[in-house]
């Protein structure tokens, strides 16, 4: 798979997805969100690096960043969870209709074309950093959250789209959240335990979407076993996993020392720019 690229290069290349996997794991604590805005951009530059093609480099890394999630969510809302912030009312509503949700965006990436996840990534987050950057108290739709039914098609929703932008779903359930009247702090606690219900699923789906398309490339290595199972990439799990996983408690540290309006600036700027990213990407 590296023989045609420079030892220095791969040097490089790990120390930088090790270091994303640090960001990674703060982001996921601060924002309640696993941090795939910054997995899937970093990998889709390690994935052109190393010779993927364009038809199948984006899915790669949407599941890949599923996959990397797994441990950095749990870890975030456990964090989140011991100090109270988590209405785990909302996360029991919300387990069955993202779950069938995070299903169906599966099976919608076994089929979908490339620049449909990056168009999910700007509009998602193009609203998302609008609402939290300009938005007033009065920009509501409600004091309460609405009821079962639905938060159910809410649910099913943000499992649909967070399935298809390879994220734990943190920056969409804490907008609407946030909609219906609820503090920035506990919406983003609240988020980090949709991580959970989002990223395993979801890994696994994305398994299942890219296994039939690895068989198409035999000449990419990067997408055959044991670098890859289907749209997931082994090599790229094993360097993100582990700094993620140790600044992910620091992560939710920071985001409850910070005032509820730093924290929305923050999380908006943050969006932003994730936003702009992938603007770029499907304009070059």
């Amino acid at each position: 798979m590296f023989a045609a690229i420079p030892t220095s290069e791969l040097v490089m290349l790990a120390g930088a997805l090790l270091a994303a996997g640090a960001v990674t794991g703060i982001l996921a604590g601060v924002f309640g969100v696993g941090g795939g805005a910054v997995v899937v951009p970093v990998l889709y530059e390690l994935f052109r690096v190393v010779g993927v093609p364009e038809e199948v480099r984006m899915p790669l890394c949407v599941g890949t960043s599923l996959a990397v999630i797994i441990p950095t969510s749990i870890r975030s809302f456990n964090a989140h969870r011991a100090r109270g912030k988590v209405d785990m009312s909302i996360v029991r509503v919300w387990a069955i209709p993202v779950v069938l949700g995070v299903g169906l965006g599966s099976f919608i990436a076994r089929y979908a074309p490339a620049d449909l996840f990056k168009v999910v990534f700007v509009v998602v987050a193009g609203i998302s950093a609008v609402r939290l950057l300009f938005g007033k108290d009065n920009w509501r739709l409600g004091t309460e959250v609405p009821g079962k039914i639905v938060m159910s098609i809410y649910g099913v929703v943000i499992g649909v789209l967070s399935s298809l932008m390879g994220i734990g779903g943190g920056q969409l359930s804490s907008l609407f959240m946030t909609f219906y009247g609820r503090p920035i702090h506990q919406a983003v606690a609240t988020s980090s335990g949709l991580g959970v219900l989002i990223s395993i699923p979801g890994a696994i789906g994305y398994v299942y979407a890219g296994w039939p398309r690895a068989a198409e490339y035999p000449d990419v290595a990067a997408l055959q076993f044991p670098m890859a199972l289907g749209y997931v990439s082994l090599i790229g799990f094993a360097l993100f996993v582990p700094t993620s996983i140790f600044t992910a408690p620091l992560g939710a540290s920071l985001a409850h020392a910070l005032s509820k309006r730093r924290l929305e600036i923050a999380f908006g700027l943050f969006l932003l720019a994730v936003c702009a990213r992938f603007a770029w990407s499907l304009l070059t």
